[in-house]
């Protein structure tokens, strides 16, 4: 109720003044959106967790120890809403809020039961919150889209609390399922009000440290999972966005057009229904992982998780990522088989060109390389006159001229349709060229 009577309110506020967001170049929205979202959950949720704890000091999460490192990763986003702030500054706000939750005893202790040592504790803690609150915020690109999946999440680990009878974690994650739940209204297509990073990094702060206090009452590791598959939809897209970058070879912190709500418009998908598909998949997984939490599911475990697999990697192909789609080919199409062995061509080549003493062994050996590589033809303008090979009786669709220095010009000629730009012809240019001796 909190949230659904102070977002209009501070909605129309800060429109007054006009403190909006503004269309942009990957920004989907066409009009001036107040992007203070994350202000109304953040009041809403503090106040109903402050007056549970209050009226019942029992519980068995100690709330406060999760309140500090929350108000300073709202505060962090809160500022960048405003002044936008450099990326060093908004992750420095954020490894300081994961220490404060570190050092309150909010911390993965151990998995499966195994302590694990302290330094290890704090690099797996540190790096799983600033993992889920930055997978929320990268998510945020659509009306209702971070909202909504951070409420699904939140649901999930309630439910997941509720069957394992841990009302401490039941009573901190529902009152943010509330908060989102009185936003959302306002943020479905089409939005008149943003999360801002204030919001979404919030809910994904608090999503993590939801899912440490879960680790640190579970003893299978198959429930370890839960918390991941709560947050399935965000994690997917951010493990998409670093591999894909790696592979293209780019900054992993670079900006881009193609998180996964990103393919679905261009598939063709308006927003509304972009949005819908990924609540969609989050609720199936959530769906599954409240199923893996429950004591009954341990006869099928094996078959959900071969479900879930099933599911992402049918995702991920939908999606026709080309990055992937190129590995998909390097690995199993073939393309790494034809790289290997024109590697080893051109090594051959190289050794034998670095065996050779005179002018003609070094013109035969070239010319028994053109023959393997079913070239047209080859010639050489060299110091002892023009000589040329005819190798394939027909017309030549490229020539290709490699000057030897003081040695004269190799000539290649070859036809296209076939395998013989393989090896890349520039390498063979550049190993003919050094194996020459002026």
């Amino acid at each position: 109720m909190i949230a659904l009577v102070l977002t209009p309110i501070l909605r129309d506020i800060f429109r007054s003044y006009n403190i909006v967001d503004r269309p942009g170049q990957r920004k989907v929205h066409q009009y001036p959106i107040p992007r203070i979202g994350g202000i109304p959950i953040a009041v809403a949720y503090f106040a109903a967790l402050w007056s549970l704890s209050s009226s019942n000091p029992a519980l068995g999460v100690n709330f406060q120890k999760l309140l500090p490192g929350a108000a300073v990763v709202f505060l962090t986003g809160l500022v960048d809403d405003f002044v936008n702030l450099k990326p060093l500054v908004k992750l420095l706000g954020q490894i300081a809020a994961a220490l404060i939750v570190f050092w309150s005893g909010i911390r993965i202790e151990g998995v499966a039961g195994q302590p694990l040592p302290l330094w290890l504790n704090l690099l797996l803690t540190v790096l799983w919150l600033l993992l889920s609150t930055n997978a929320l915020n990268l998510i945020d690109g659509l009306d209702g889209l971070c909202a909504g999946i951070g409420f699904v999440a939140t649901l999930t680990l309630v439910c997941a609390a509720v069957i394992h009878g841990d009302t401490g974690l039941a009573n901190a994650t529902l009152p943010l399922a509330g908060a989102l739940l009185g936003f959302i209204s306002y943020n479905l297509n089409p939005a008149t009000v943003f999360l801002g990073d204030s919001g979404a990094m919030l809910i994904g702060f608090l999503l993590g440290c939801y899912g440490m206090i879960w680790t640190q009452k579970t003893a299978t590791l198959l429930s370890l999972l839960v918390p991941l598959l709560a947050l399935a939809v965000p994690l997917l897209d951010v493990s998409l966005a670093i591999l894909r970058r790696l592979l293209s070879k780019r900054s992993v912190f670079s900006a881009d057009r193609a998180h996964i709500h990103h393919r679905l418009l261009d598939h063709g998908f308006t927003p509304r229904r972009a949005v819908l598909v990924l609540y969609v998949f989050a609720a199936v997984i959530a769906i599954i992982a409240v199923l893996l939490s429950s004591p009954l599911s341990r006869t099928y475990q094996n078959v959900i998780m071969v479900f879930i697999l099933g599911i992402v990697l049918l995702g991920v192909r939908q999606l026709r990522y080309q990055e992937f789609q190129a590995a998909g080919q390097f690995l199993v199409g073939g393309e790494f088989q034809r790289r290997l062995r024109d590697k080893m061509r051109l090594d051959q080549l190289r050794t034998d060109l670095d065996r050779v003493g005179t002018a003609e062994e070094w013109w035969e050996t070239v010319g028994s390389f053109a023959k393997e590589q079913g070239w047209v033809a080859i010639g050489w303008d060299g110091p002892r006159g023009v000589k040329k090979v005819q190798i394939v009786d027909r017309e030549p669709d490229w020539t290709l001229s490699v000057p030897l220095a003081a040695a004269g010009t190799l000539t290649i000629q070859g036809a296209t349709g076939r395998d013989n730009l393989s090896p890349d012809v520039g390498a063979v240019a550049r190993i003919l060229r050094s194996s020459v001796h002026t």
